[in-house]
């Protein structure tokens, strides 16, 4: 391949994937989450904008190494997804004040952007081919992976991470046994997986991202003409179906449950579409924004990034 060719893939990538960042924040009323016309205590819009910008370089690079897999320049253990991650959490942390902004989407995208370079070099892209090679992405990773993954986390310093019962990312003994016992990240996700739904894609293949958010972002396009309704309403779609882990991990699964069934109900009175559905949504958008952020569900919001990004990739633009 010419480092023409190369060039254009891992730009095409970045962008991809950054804009997917870009209308993931600003889509709203976006419940609970901040949003163009809602911020946190200390974390802003602002400060979204600035991230997706310092982390679009790395799903370029991320790219790259796809692209170099698929040429048989690199071995899918080689790619160091686990770096490229930690270098995008250095970036994000580097470029705004607001703390951890987009953790979860990173952990998500880098690995989709490497299997993007990767299907894009092996001719016209496809989600099909795209879901295939990720999952080899994501199944080849190692220990040091899994060890730059936990500084990535240390740096980003999320809140309600929740206490593993081995090899938790709190203990700082966790790194050492990880490379002696060889440990790989995908492992360390399947560690998690029950009660984190971004581990739980890494492990299962995103079966939240490519069939419940995409297909469902999908079709609201099509039916709504506007991207900001149809990822909101693929927003509510998701948690809807799969209770956010950060409202679980931080309040009990009950509570979890609850804004799951009124997210479901919103969308059942038609969400952004009808007046009802308008007055619904911005009342829970308004009782999820408490000031400890207990009812946040920014899990969800990594899963609809996640979406737009498969929808992005495969020629969506608004």
């Amino acid at each position: 391949m010419t480092t023409e060719a190369l060039a254009e893939i891992s730009q095409h990538v970045s962008s991809c994937l950054q804009l997917a960042v870009l209308l993931e924040v600003s889509a709203y009323p976006k419940p609970g989450n901040v949003h163009r016309t809602a911020d946190f205590q200390g974390t802003r819009y602002e400060h979204f904008l600035a991230s997706a910008v310092a982390v679009a370089p790395h799903f370029g690079h991320a790219a790259e190494r796809g692209v170099s897999v698929s040429c048989g320049r690199l071995r899918l253990d080689e790619v160091e997804v686990g770096k490229i991650i930690k270098e995008a959490v250095l970036g994000m942390s580097a470029w705004q004040h607001g703390g951890n902004t987009l953790l979860g989407s990173i952990i998500l995208l880098v690995p989709m952007a490497v299997a993007a370079g990767t299907t894009l070099a092996q001719g016209k892209f496809s989600v099909v081919k795209l879901r295939k090679n990720l999952k080899q992405v994501t199944e080849s990773t190692t220990p040091l992976d899994a060890v730059s993954v936990y500084d990535a986390i240390e740096i980003a310093k999320p809140g309600g991470l929740g206490k593993a019962p081995k090899l938790d990312v709190g203990d700082k003994s966790s790194r050492e046994k990880i490379l002696e016992e060889k440990v790989g990240l995908f492992e360390v996700f399947e560690i998690s997986s029950p009660w984190d739904s971004v581990s739980s894609e890494w492990v299962k293949n995103c079966p939240i991202t490519f069939n419940i958010g995409y297909p469902y972002l999908t079709k609201q396009l099509e039916e709504t003409k506007d991207v900001n309704t149809a990822t909101v309403h693929t927003f509510l779609k998701i948690l809807s179906e799969v209770p956010d882990t950060l409202i679980a991990r931080k309040t009990g699964s009950t509570k979890a449950k609850i804004v799951s069934a009124q997210a479901k109900q919103i969308l059942e009175m038609g969400g952004l579409t009808t007046s009802k559905g308008r007055k619904m949504l911005q009342e829970l958008d308004r009782r999820l924004h408490d000031s400890k952020h207990q009812l946040n569900p920014g899990t969800t919001a990594d899963l609809t990034a996640a979406a737009l990004a498969l929808a992005i990739l495969n020629g969506y633009r608004p």
